[in-house]
C-alpha cells in the first residue's frame, strides 16, 4: 500500500469553548467523493457540532456543521458540503454520550478528524462543559504565561 499522507484536523475553538470531560473515537458514514475532499485535507470542523436523535429503540449520533469541501473531479456525484453525517460508536458508549449530554451545560464536541492506521477516517469527539466568561479569561492567562516562560527559556 502506497505511503498515505497524515492528515490530523483540530478544532482549537473546542478546548477554549469548553472543558472536556471525557473522549471517544467514532468512524464516519462518508460517501467517496468525501473521503477523497478529507485526504486532501479540505474539511473544517471548527463550526461542527454533535447531536443525538432518538427513534423508538433506536438511538444514533450525528454531526452537523461539518465542512467537507466539494472535490474537484466529483462532477455530478459530488457531496453536499455542509450535510448531516452519522457517527459510529458502540451502544454502550452511546448510551454514556447521551446520558452526559442530556444534562444541562454539557454538549458533545468534534476535537479532531483523521485517517486511522487502516486508512478510515475517524473523529474524535468530548463531552465538554461549556466554560463561563471568567473561565475563558483564566485560559488566556495560563497561555500567556506558559508562553512567556518558553520565551525566556529560549
Amino acid at each position: 500500500m502506497a505511503e498515505q499522507k497524515k492528515i490530523n484536523i483540530l478544532n482549537k475553538k473546542a478546548s477554549f469553548e469548553y472543558q472536556i470531560h471525557s473522549k471517544y473515537n467514532a468512524g464516519i458514514v462518508l460517501s467517496g467523493t468525501e473521503v477523497k475532499s478529507i485526504r486532501e485535507g479540505n474539511v473544517n470542523i471548527s463550526d461542527a457540532f454533535c447531536f443525538v436523535k432518538q427513534e423508538s429503540d433506536k438511538t444514533e449520533l450525528y454531526i452537523k456543521g461539518m465542512n467537507v469541501g466539494i472535490w474537484k473531479q466529483g462532477g455530478h456525484y459530488n457531496h453536499e458540503p455542509f450535510g448531516v453525517r452519522k457517527l459510529l460508536l458502540k451502544k454502550i458508549e452511546l448510551r454514556k454520550l447521551k446520558n452526559k449530554a442530556s444534562e444541562k451545560g454539557f454538549a458533545i464536541v468534534p476535537l479532531r478528524l483523521y485517517i486511522s492506521e487502516r486508512g478510515f477516517v475517524k473523529i474524535e469527539i468530548a463531552v465538554g462543559q461549556g466554560k463561563k466568561e471568567f473561565d475563558k479569561r483564566e485560559s488566556i492567562k495560563e497561555r500567556d504565561v506558559e508562553r512567556d516562560m518558553r520565551r525566556a527559556i529560549s
